[in-house]
């Protein structure tokens, strides 16, 4: 890993510690030592750092696992597997919620959470293999002589019983034999049934594929017994599994994220972009569920995570964090991949030019601008563009989906990095939060850094602010008139219903407001007739020229 160039800690004392206005949130101070550093030279931590967190979480056997490629004519093998692989993390953790002999845990609260993740990584890996008709199956069997442990059958009225692969290694088929938790996988079973309907296949977990579709190739593909065998225990230390799974759960999903933006890269070259667009939807929601894994670690219990939060150095002293790198408040960042996750995210901005079809000016001009704001205007149909916007571009509406998703995709960055720290709070105390002595660059400035960053796309900010300018001063809306008749509608409601004073209340602020809008039309009509036109979009898309390039 190459290593960052050495700040100078001299300059990062007091003097240069005055904080200034933030140019997203001007009510948010940064500290002003933070500007003149690139942010991903900040919050690049130390090779030792990265090496411990890795073998913490016995990365390099997982990520064996995930880049192996055993079906090489299947193109999501390499998205769909480490996504399998968090949805078995899942059902470890909540077999050692069950197994968990400590009497003062929240069970109930993990188990509700667990399962609510589960589904939420059912919903992406349906969207995921939907229409993935190359995917390692095997098709459902009327015969019963094969009926055993590895089987389950179901009969359809009418019909011959259906014989279905139930997978060997998975844990959710053993937990559906524990008394404890046969109502959690009773309602994964239903959840897998519902969220893979979409699919042209089942998971084949023990499900009960009503559908009688093919059943995937679960445990070849996710080979569950090796997911197990990477698992981080510690005697004395019941937050240890807990921690160091959530963690994987999270690398398994940036793994995921990894694919689907080599995916939109090479659609957008291709020309696909509808379905580029549904990729970016997709990237989107794994940063959600990202910020619900994450979630997870507010249930540990605070003393047992405090004493192994000690004993893992992920604290702030000097032991553990050298002066120029971020103290262990941002934990996360440690992560090699959520780094490149972040900084690919971010890259999107370098496929607006080719979504749109017109390259950036190297001068800094208005060219894509403009071109964003056609498109936005016409609704992506060529057939409805209309005055300001005469220029025939041929757009589709799917080209609008994409730059939303990307303006998505960076909404869910930051709001991952926000939710993090405010997590580094709620677990660890606002004390681990905040510079010391030994690391003037704290949790709270790294993480402040990467989400008040300006927008990722200054071209689609810039458009969609100037589309807002535009209807504001078109001269053929009235600015209220929806509030003014709800007002109107409800004085008419009241006067019927026989609340005769307070109607007559409303009629009378009805009245005045009628009133002052005659006054002032009549007041308009006084004033020359080229005052009374509002300033066009156009001539505000001009006037921004100078101060706004693509």
């Amino acid at each position: 890993m190459e290593v960052p160039p050495r700040m100078d800690t001299d300059e990062l004392g007091s003097k240069g510690r005055c904080p200034v206005p933030c140019p997203v949130f001007p009510g948010t101070p940064v500290p002003a030592l933070l500007l003149k550093y690139d942010i991903e030279t900040l919050v690049q931590p130390t090779p030792q750092q990265v090496e411990a967190y890795e073998l913490y979480l016995h990365l390099p056997e997982l990520r064996r696992l995930w880049r192996a490629r055993d079906f090489p004519s299947w193109e999501n093998e390499s998205v769909v597997r480490p996504a399998l692989h968090s949805l078995e993390l899942v059902f470890r953790v909540i077999s050692g919620v069950l197994c968990d002999t400590r009497p003062y845990i929240d069970r109930d609260e993990w188990l509700r959470r667990l399962e609510s993740l589960a589904n939420l990584q059912l919903e992406v890996l349906a969207c995921i293999v939907e229409g993935d008709e190359g995917a390692p199956t095997s098709n459902l069997s009327n015969c019963c002589s094969s009926v055993g442990t590895e089987s389950v059958v179901w009969h359809k009225s009418g019909s011959k019983p259906i014989v279905s692969r139930l997978s060997k290694e998975s844990l959710l088929p053993r937990l559906a034999a524990w008394r404890t938790a046969q109502s959690v996988s009773f309602r994964l079973h239903f959840a897998i049934e519902g969220q893979m309907a979409r699919a042209p296949f089942t998971l084949g977990l023990g499900e009960p594929n009503l559908a009688a579709k093919p059943v995937l190739e679960y445990d070849k593909i996710c080979t569950p017994l090796e997911v197990y065998a990477c698992r981080q225990v510690m005697s004395g230390h019941p937050e240890d599994h807990t921690l160091s799974t959530v963690h994987q759960i999270m690398e398994a999903w940036l793994e995921v994220a990894s694919g689907l933006l080599q995916n939109v890269e090479r659609m957008v070259k291709a020309g696909d972009i509808g379905l580029a667009a549904k990729n970016c939807w997709i990237i989107e929601r794994v940063w959600k569920l990202l910020i619900s894994t994450m979630d997870l670690l507010q249930i540990m219990d605070p003393d047992d995570f405090m004493r192994l939060k000690e004993e893992l150095a992920i604290s702030q002293d000097e032991t553990a964090v050298s002066t120029e790198h971020i103290g262990g408040g941002a934990y996360c960042l440690r992560s090699t991949k959520l780094r490149q996750i972040s900084k690919g995210c971010k890259d999107l901005r370098h496929l607006v030019p080719k979504v749109v079809g017109v390259e950036a000016d190297p001068k800094g001009g208005p060219r894509l601008l403009e071109a964003v704001m056609d498109l936005l205007h016409s609704h992506g149909m060529q057939t409805h563009i209309t005055p300001p916007f005469r220029r025939p571009l041929a757009y589709h509406s799917s080209t609008i989906h994409l730059l939303q998703a990307f303006q998505a995709v960076e909404a869910a960055v930051r709001q991952f990095y926000f939710s993090y720290q405010q997590l580094v709070i709620a677990v660890m105390g606002s004390g681990e939060y905040k510079a010391t002595a030994q690391a003037e660059i704290s949790a709270a400035d790294a993480l402040s850094q990467i989400y008040f960053e300006p927008p990722y796309f200054p071209s689609l900010d810039g458009a969609k602010t100037f589309l807002g300018s535009y209807w504001h001063n078109n001269p053929e809306l009235e600015e209220g008139a929806i509030m003014r008749q709800l007002m109107l509608e409800k004085t008419t409601r009241d006067a019927l219903t026989g609340d005769s004073s307070k109607a007559s209340s409303d009629s009378n602020k009805t009245d005045a407001v009628e009133e002052q809008i005659q006054k002032t039309s009549g007041s308009m009509r006084k004033t020359p007739g080229s005052l009374q036109k509002k300033q066009s979009y156009a001539t505000l898309a001009f006037m921004y020229q100078g101060a706004m390039g693509a």
